[in-house]
């Protein structure tokens, strides 16, 4: 299964973190040091949400996460062929997450899009792969 992920930027977390509870009846399924993340069902989403103090309120990038890094090659693959560039990431750690991933490059109003599947926990927000890419922070 595939979803789409919103990424957040807010203000406090703690507020954000009830407000999203409420508004799609879920708990988060992980909070960590100025980070969380809620899994919701339906719509099939994932929601982030980043404390960013003063940025509140505004995009942080949008993602799909898909269900193995086989469906991340084939996407990349797909999108390379419609003439997308990508910049890929394997192995990296981000959202307290090891991943294999890519992102996006050339969206026209200069949104940040990945496309990635969750290989298991990270205990740190955001470690740059092994090639030096930037994590989503």
């Amino acid at each position: 299964m595939s979803r789409i992920q919103l990424a957040l930027n807010v203000d406090d977390l703690e507020s954000s973190i009830a407000f999203y509870t409420k508004l799609f009846a879920t708990e988060p399924a992980k909070i960590r040091p100025g980070y969380a993340n809620f899994t919701v069902a339906e719509p099939p989403l994932k929601l982030v949400l980043m404390e960013s103090p003063g940025k509140g309120g505004s995009l942080n990038h949008l993602g799909v996460e898909v269900v193995d890094t086989d469906t991340v090659d084939a996407e990349q693959t797909r999108l390379a062929e419609a003439g997308f560039a990508s910049i890929e990431e394997r192995g990296t750690e981000c959202c307290y997450a090891k991943q294999d991933k890519f992102w996006v490059e050339g969206a026209p109003d200069g949104e940040r899009w990945e496309v990635y599947t969750v290989l298991g926990d990270s205990p740190v927000m955001c470690a740059p792969a092994e090639d030096s890419s930037p994590c989503c922070a």
